[in-house]
């Protein structure tokens, strides 16, 4: 088989082999790498948008199973497409040994990598971060899927830094009834009925609550209980230690940190945790953003909002008037230097033009007070009015 190589030394599929991505997009370099496969930056021949290619290597024998589990991936991605936090899978294209994955490009990265740079967030931004991977999950759920590896390297940050949700590698659709026993995932970020069920035997299997217990490992600043040892995991979730300013997000992380899956608070009930039900409100009223949680409780006053929109618009109409407000003139400086002053300088340019017939250019070795120094017009133009009248002359 043919192989080329950029200009890194990463080798590239072959191009007879996979025609109809390469007649669509052109590879960039690469973003990310996998156990077997690779995330270039690629480009739309026909429009220039960028996206990311997901190239999956399948001719190698240790990759078995991965045909089957890449198209259970897109079956998933094709069942939870359309939602705003959601990964948006673009194109695929096959051919006998690569699978191409063409999704939307999120210039951000990873919110591994954005948590790590900024150390921690503050309450506010962990409140929209986990609002939008809240209703990713509820829609993933309400389409009887489960996720399984929900962890900050699998949440993306696009161009606005709003999340989107990736890897459904592990995800698979449950019946309602359904339960799984498959041990997957990645070890730091395990629940611990996945654990209990693979660790003790007669243990029941798992199902959706097992994406909710990643809130206080990253998104919070604490240490995650998942990286001690897996025998100790559940001994240590009972005994978690909140590191926040308020009581609203202790209590919803106190719900979501329970042993007992049953007893787990749920996506729908998370969403509606007063935690999330004070948010900033994105109305704006003459470019002043009204905060909701400012104004919850107090009853709604037309008079008093009818007053506050006139002084945002009296106030919006001085600043724009700022820009035409000549500057004052002060009449010390005046005395001492009015050629600094601009409204004066004007005056006396023009002045100065009228009576010596040219200006002195910058780059000629001089500066404007040269312009004194010179012989003024012996003749200056009259206007119709000035001239003399003479009599007999028409």
């Amino acid at each position: 088989m043919k192989m080329a190589v950029d200009d890194d030394g990463d080798v590239l599929p072959d191009r007879d082999a996979a025609k109809g991505f390469y007649a669509k997009y052109e590879p960039k370099e690469v973003l990310g790498r996998g156990g077997c496969s690779v995330v270039r930056r690629c480009i739309e021949k026909e429009t220039g948008q960028q996206f990311a290619a997901k190239i999956i290597d399948l001719s190698d024998s240790s990759t078995d199973g991965v045909y089957e589990a890449t198209m259970r991936e897109v079956e998933v991605l094709r069942l939870v497409a359309g939602h705003p936090y959601i990964i948006e899978l673009h194109d695929v294209f096959e051919s006998s040994t690569f699978i191409f994955l063409v999704f939307e490009l999120c210039e951000h990265g990873e919110l591994f990598d954005h948590l790590t740079t900024v150390v921690t967030l503050s309450e506010k931004k962990t409140k929209v971060i986990m609002r939008q991977l809240l209703e990713a999950l509820a829609h993933v759920h309400g389409k009887g899927i489960v996720h399984r590896d929900l962890k900050p390297e699998n949440i993306l940050l696009d161009d606005n830094y709003n999340i989107k949700l990736t890897d459904f590698g592990f995800a698979k659709v449950l019946a309602p009834s359904e339960t799984l026993t498959e041990l997957c995932g990645t070890p730091g970020y395990l629940a611990p009925e996945l654990l209990r069920c693979n660790m003790i035997e007669g243990s029941p299997g798992y199902g959706h609550p097992v994406d909710l217990c990643l809130w206080y490992a990253r998104l919070l600043g604490s240490r995650s209980p998942s990286r001690c040892h897996s025998v100790d995991i559940i001994l240590v979730l009972q005994n978690v230690k909140y590191f926040l300013i308020s009581d609203a997000p202790k209590d919803l992380i106190s719900k979501l940190l329970v042993v007992e899956p049953s007893k787990r608070i749920t996506v729908t009930e998370a969403l509606a945790h007063d935690f999330f039900q004070i948010l900033p409100s994105r109305s704006q009223i003459i470019g002043v953003t009204l905060v909701e949680e400012q104004y919850k409780g107090r009853p709604f006053n037309a008079k008093k909002m009818f007053q506050f929109g006139i002084m945002c618009v009296r106030a919006v109409i001085r600043i724009q008037r700022l820009r035409f407000t000549p500057e004052p003139v002060s009449l010390a400086v005046t005395r001492v230097d009015p050629y600094r002053i601009k409204a004066l300088r004007k005056v006396i340019d023009n002045c100065a033009f009228r009576v010596y017939g040219h200006w002195v250019k910058k780059g000629e070795g001089q500066d404007r007070a040269a312009l004194f120094q010179n012989y003024p017009k012996l003749d200056f133009p009259r206007s119709p009015m000035e001239a003399p009248l003479i009599v007999g002359q028409s």
